[in-house]
């Protein structure tokens, strides 16, 4: 059944007003178009919709049916009046983020905090992977959003925002080279027992390219998937290890931990970005998030001393 919404809106006066003429001085036309279009609907259903009594028309048990049609109809068409509305003010919808794991304090401490509370109506997901699965996620619009690090360009991806973030070397407040004031030497780094990704990882991938380019090889001594052991094996000066320092903020503001920067050009040219699939049509709620991460996150100040 294809009935235009016009015609139901005539056959919905008619019944209310109790006649055609009484109907078409409301809609302010004449009764034949009025008759011409109830006669159209009538065609199309194959059935009688009003019946003459002394007191005007009536719905017939086919007209009782379709006005209750046309009740239903417009209370839907309300609800999606009121969802659209709500949608567009930023109240609902959900926006899906897949982000490296040192992303993670970063952006919950204060941006999504903040987001949250303004956009009370919007989901956020947030899963974390390695750079390839970020890039995965956003290219196969698993994910609306990544957040990652070291990669700087791709063919499929957007980089709304790109932010100086050098790797650095992290350490306890007790070792040897927190005093240090110049750049902590590739060939003294090697020396250092160090904790670090995976070998595939971003950032596991930035410092194998660095000591290569140096001719040397870094002593690790655990390897781990996970940022909290990272983090946990330098505080319990077990070992060092090799971050963006916004991977770090909460430990280093609080003096858990020392970040000196390393002497090797490859470490100060890395970057954190905030990156879409390129042709993807972004929500307004992402578009706003979009913005309010830019703005937010330390990872995307213009140094990580800002």
């Amino acid at each position: 059944m294809d009935i235009p919404h016009q015609r139901l809106v005539y056959f919905q006066v008619t019944v209310e007003a109790g006649s055609v003429r009484r109907a078409a001085a409301r809609l302010d036309i004449a009764p034949s178009a009025v008759s011409r279009q109830l006669s159209l609907i009538e065609a199309a259903l194959e059935a009688s919709l009003l019946e003459r009594t002394r007191h005007g028309v009536q719905p017939t048990a086919v007209g009782e049916m379709l006005l209750d049609y046309c009740h239903r109809r417009r209370q839907l068409d309300h609800e999606f009046s009121e969802m659209l509305d709500a949608y567009q003010r930023l109240e609902t919808g959900q926006i899906t983020l897949q982000v490296g794991e040192g992303f993670v304090g970063d952006l919950i401490d204060t941006p999504l905090r903040a987001f949250s509370e303004r956009y009370r109506g919007v989901r956020l997901k947030i899963d974390t992977g390695s750079t390839r699965e970020i890039i995965d996620a956003v290219v196969e619009d698993e994910a609306h959003i990544g957040l990652m690090y070291h990669e700087r360009v791709h063919p499929q991806l957007r980089f709304w925002h790109s932010s100086l973030q050098p790797l650095v070397v992290l350490m306890p407040p007790s070792h040897p080279l927190a005093e240090e004031t110049a750049p902590v030497a590739m060939e003294t780094l090697s020396r250092q027992p160090m904790a670090m990704w995976h070998v595939g990882h971003g950032v596991r991938q930035l410092v194998d390219e660095g000591f290569r380019e140096a001719g040397l090889r870094p002593s690790i001594d655990i390897q781990t998937n996970s940022l909290a052991v990272l983090k946990h094996a330098v505080l319990s000066e077990i070992n060092i290890t090799l971050l963006p320092a916004f991977a770090a903020a909460r430990e280093l503001e609080h003096g858990l931990l020392v970040a000196r920067h390393v002497d090797c050009p490859r470490f100060r040219q890395a970057q954190a970005h905030v990156v879409t699939r390129v042709g993807r049509r972004m929500p307004r709620a992402g578009l706003q998030l979009l913005r309010h991460l830019e703005r937010w996150m330390r990872a995307f100040r213009c140094s990580p001393s800002d």
